[in-house]
């Protein structure tokens, strides 16, 4: 049985606590994991919107996610 990615996502932001968008990327594909920018996009709102973790900008093209405890 496989995981919705989903899931996936939000395991690899718990056990960091706090990532940018492109240490998230490159922890996905190590795991074997290749995602797009929007679909990674869709996934962080959608656990933004479950209220599991916040979102917010760091740079112009960097972001910073948080895990909400």
């Amino acid at each position: 049985m496989r995981y919705p990615i989903r899931n996936i996502v939000y395991e690899k932001i718990k056990q960091s606590n706090t990532l940018t968008d492109s240490e998230l990327s490159s922890v996905l594909s190590k795991e074997g994991i290749e995602l797009d920018l929007p679909e990674i996009n869709k996934i962080l709102l959608d656990l933004e919107i479950y209220g599991l973790l916040k979102v917010s900008w760091i740079s112009k093209d960097k972001r910073r996610i948080e895990l909400i405890k």
